[in-house]
């Protein structure tokens, strides 16, 4: 059976309304809280295997500069993403070997439509 998976940050609203947006279309997918449950190193470089690094990754967040963090080093940032989640762009939904950042929100519409 094909899943749903949303890694949401509950106080994001972007990542609130793609949750909506899936619920709303009567999916109930498996809601990963990612900065309380970090993802490990294989399941972030799964994860991470769907997007550029640079748009995988929050980098403007404070925490990228303050680490001294490149998009050049796709490793360094990886490492840096299983102590700093906050880092991974959010909200990230997956669906049978697709994922898409869902911003906006709508675009999860794309998988929804691809699961029908």
């Amino acid at each position: 059976m094909k899943i749903f998976t949303i890694y949401h940050n509950p106080r994001c609203s972007k990542s609130r309304e793609a949750l909506e947006i899936l619920q709303n279309h009567s999916i109930q997918p498996v809601v990963v809280e990612y900065l309380k449950t970090p993802l490990n190193l294989e399941a972030l470089k799964q994860l991470q295997a769907h997007f550029e690094l640079k748009d995988f990754v929050r980098h403007n967040e404070p925490i990228f500069k303050e680490l001294n963090l490149s998009l050049d080093n796709e490793s360094q940032v990886l490492e840096a993403m299983l102590k700093e989640p906050i880092l991974m762009q959010r909200p990230i939904v997956t669906y049978d070997a697709m994922a898409v950042i869902a911003r906006p929100p709508e675009n999860v519409l794309m998988l929804i439509h691809k699961a029908r």
